[in-house]
């Protein structure tokens, strides 16, 4: 690697502009939106730069439904890493996995249909949900030793929203389980549209398994490299219509009533799954460790269960007699994800974001453990 991921120190960080650090107060350090403090890989910087330098114009697959070079480069990494041989041909690409989850539920669903969802919920598909008047099917994750477990539900929903690894738990799902959930879909006649964006953050010895190899022709599977390869901002993503009808819904559309692929966005996500594998290994060393170490460092009263993937650490801190964000913004001078921001089954709780380096991770967990000292 031509850089140092784990040295980035909380003055250097405090000077950055995006989101994450510009939104947040002076003095208080941000663990709240998911976005990691990492450098993008080499291949991503050079990738872009390469397009700015030599063609900026029309791109050649600019009629191209699939985006060619897109579809491809996710077909291959799906194959390579979890065995899932998508079409190409079937792939769409979005801005995000939450835009793609809008024209999915348009396209398919009407106001009042029931999308069943796992709770508590990545806050952005809750407000889609409601903002477009679908009824909401909780499936509660409920604490189950060091993990979690969930039940599946007897009520039928028009639409299963599977977020797996499962954000904001880290819940990685098992063959089991997901068998159990590809069996309400068949009995119920559920379409399934599976979030797998957290799938390269997945940590041994578990492993991914994407729904699409369980039920190809009811599954439209959404990812993005943005979340595993830290950029958000290029808004970028792909949904694979493995299920003919929606596939056929989608057809029907004009070419680009939902927008288009942003050329800078394809070169960054080919590069990203094509050449930087090296440094997803890196980082996901590190993040292991950061895992390891919230559990290590934290009071042993706060309820901690180690995600099995993703970045990020959901906290029960019941105990406190408020919003433990906001207690601990004010009291620790670190900011936090409220629990309540992710629906059903998150009062109490708060989400940390550890992907970051040791100096600020150390100072963060520092920070937290005197306050609730």
């Amino acid at each position: 690697m031509t850089r140092n991921l784990d040295q980035l120190s909380l003055e250097a960080a405090s000077l950055r502009d995006g989101l994450k650090w510009s939104q947040t107060s002076p003095g208080v350090i941000p663990s709240w939106v998911a976005d990691m403090d990492f450098p993008v890989p080499q291949a991503v910087r050079e990738a872009v730069a390469r397009r700015a330098e030599t063609d900026l114009g029309y791109p050649s697959w600019l009629d191209e439904p699939s985006v060619g070079p897109l579809a491809e480069a996710f077909a291959e990494r799906m194959e390579t890493r979890y065995g899932f041989r998508p079409d190409p041909g079937h792939v769409r690409s979005y801005s995000d996995v939450n835009q793609a989850l809008q024209v999915l539920l348009h396209l398919t669903t009407r106001p009042g249909d029931t999308v069943a969802l796992h709770t508590p919920a990545y806050h952005p598909f809750l407000g889609t949900i409601a903002e477009m008047g679908r009824r909401l099917l909780s499936i509660p994750m409920l604490p189950d030793g060091d993990g979690w477990r969930f039940e599946v539900p007897d009520e039928p929903a028009a639409v299963l929203l599977l977020v797996n690894p499962h954000n904001p738990t880290g819940r990685v799902f098992t063959s089991e389980e997901l068998g159990a959930l590809a069996e309400y879909a068949e009995r119920h006649d559920t379409l399934v549209l599976s979030d797998e964006i957290h799938a390269d953050l997945t940590y041994g010895p578990q492993s991914h398994i994407p729904f699409g190899t369980l039920l190809p022709a009811r599954t439209v599977t959404l990812t993005s490299a943005t979340k595993a390869f830290n950029m958000g901002g290029i808004r970028c993503s792909v949904a694979h219509l493995g299920a003919p009808a929606v596939r056929d819904a989608v057809n029907r559309q004009p070419a680009h009533i939902y927008g288009a692929p942003n050329l800078l966005g394809v070169e960054a996500t080919v590069a990203a799954w094509r050449h930087g594998d090296a440094w997803l290994a890196e980082v996901l060393a590190i993040l292991d460790r950061n895992r390891r170490l919230i559990a290590e460092r934290l009071p042993s009263r706060v309820g901690y269960r180690i995600p099995q993937a993703t970045y990020l650490g959901w906290l029960d801190l019941g105990f406190l007699d408020e919003d433990p964000a906001a207690y601990l913004e004010r009291e620790a001078r670190v900011r936090l994800n409220p629990g309540p921001l992710f629906g059903p089954g998150g009062e109490g709780y708060a989400r940390i974001n550890f992907g970051t380096s040791e100096p600020i991770l150390e100072e963060i967990l520092t920070r937290i453990s005197t306050a609730l000292s």
